[in-house]
């Protein structure tokens, strides 16, 4: 028997090349994630989808308990270190012989607990809490910079943008982590927003780029957004009040498309591929709105609804529709043959997808997207009915 709140969900039907329209309503398969999804996302379902009067508080306690305790969470909770860290680095997405990172990195790690609902103020966090807020402090010690130790040994100017990105994925951290009213995580948070607005208000967010030998490269003036400033003004409701000018700029910037040629960060001699900067619209879709990288295009249209921006961008909603029309008449997410988990080819979505345990099933390979569609429906205001 399935429960309502606001009008019927009406299922869409879309043919291959027909035009898709964004509904604005939607089916939450409760009972369908309690029964079939793992820990994690059973408490978020609980936590972030389920109606007040549905919920039972011992419940949500228990879920809550489960989660925390799960092989997932206690995986990573395993490799911290007494220090707080993670890999004895700071923002490795992945193991690098050529940077010397072994694991995936400290910032990373504390995100992905976040996002598998390990409760805020539990010891993993406090422990890595010290270390984050000490980077946010301008503390000029080398050891705060960790896996770019060698490279400012070398290139002494990378120093000022070494700092600055470690700092912007510190206050992205601990925003998401309930910290987006300490007044260090604030003064952090509008500093990046003040140097990001200069940047769109500048001549440079129209031509970023100059020629570096045969490459594009990034000008030295540039401060445009990245991954981690994004999910830091997604994170603090309170940021996008005070700036609500800034947060409309970004919001119409981020809908333009990415720039197709590569570039690179020039720090002296040295040459920097950056993975974690934001000119445009990341997701890559054909023309039927199928994207190449569903986790990456799941991470970027929940960011846009958080900061109520996504009615700008026409690629994200076109993806997110077709999303939307794969889902059956309980909200599961059933695309055609559908044989693995969605793999992403960005590793800027490691911290949150997968949350659940692939196995040979459908509702591995499904959980993930069926949940995190209900979440940005909700984030949206979409009209609700729950199955």
């Amino acid at each position: 028997m399935p429960w309502y709140f606001g009008a019927t969900f009406t299922a869409l039907s879309i043919s291959p090349g027909a035009f898709l329209e964004l509904p604005n309503s939607h089916r939450i398969p409760l009972s369908w994630l309690a029964a079939n999804a793992g820990e994690s996302i059973r408490y978020r379902t609980l936590a972030e989808l389920t109606p007040p009067e549905l919920l039972q508080p011992e419940q949500l306690e228990a879920a809550s308990a489960a989660a925390a305790e799960s092989p997932a969470t206690l995986a990573v909770i395993k490799k911290q270190k007494d220090t707080g860290v993670w890999g004895q680095n700071l923002l490795g997405l992945a193991p690098s012989a050529k940077d010397g990172i072994k694991e995936v990195g400290t910032i990373p790690q504390y995100r992905r607990l976040a996002q598998l609902g390990l409760p805020e103020g539990s010891r993993p966090f406090k422990l890595t809490d010290r270390v984050l807020f000490r980077l946010l402090s301008r503390d000029e010690d080398p050891a705060l910079l960790h896996e770019y130790q060698k490279l400012v040994k070398a290139e002494p100017t990378a120093g000022p943008w070494a700092r600055e990105t470690i700092r912007e994925a510190a206050t992205c951290a601990l925003a998401e982590t309930g910290h987006g009213d300490d007044p260090r995580v604030r003064g952090a948070a509008h500093r990046i927003a003040s140097a990001v607005s200069s940047f769109l208000r500048s001549p440079l967010a129209e031509k970023p780029f100059i020629r570096a030998g045969s490459s594009n490269a990034l000008n030295p003036e540039a401060y445009p957004p990245s991954w981690y400033s994004v999910a830091m003004v997604a994170s603090m409701p309170s940021l996008q009040r005070e700036r609500a000018g800034f947060a409309e700029r970004l919001g119409h910037y981020l809908a333009q498309p990415a720039p197709k040629k590569a570039f690179v960060v020039k720090m002296g001699r040295r040459v920097l591929k950056p993975s974690h900067l934001l000119l445009g619209d990341p997701i890559a879709s054909d023309g039927k709105g199928n994207a190449k990288d569903i986790p990456l295009a799941l991470h970027y249209i929940e960011l846009l609804a958080r900061m109520g921006s996504l009615q700008w961008a026409p690629v994200a909603s076109k993806v997110l529709a077709r999303l939307a029309s794969q889902c059956d008449e309980q909200g599961v997410w059933r695309p055609s043959g559908l044989r693995s988990l969605p793999k992403a080819t960005h590793k800027i979505t490691w911290h949150m997808f997968p949350l659940e345990h692939e196995s040979k099933t459908f509702e591995s390979r499904s959980a993930d997207v069926t949940f995190r569609l209900a979440l940005i429906a909700r984030l949206l205001n979409w009209e609700l009915q729950y199955t």
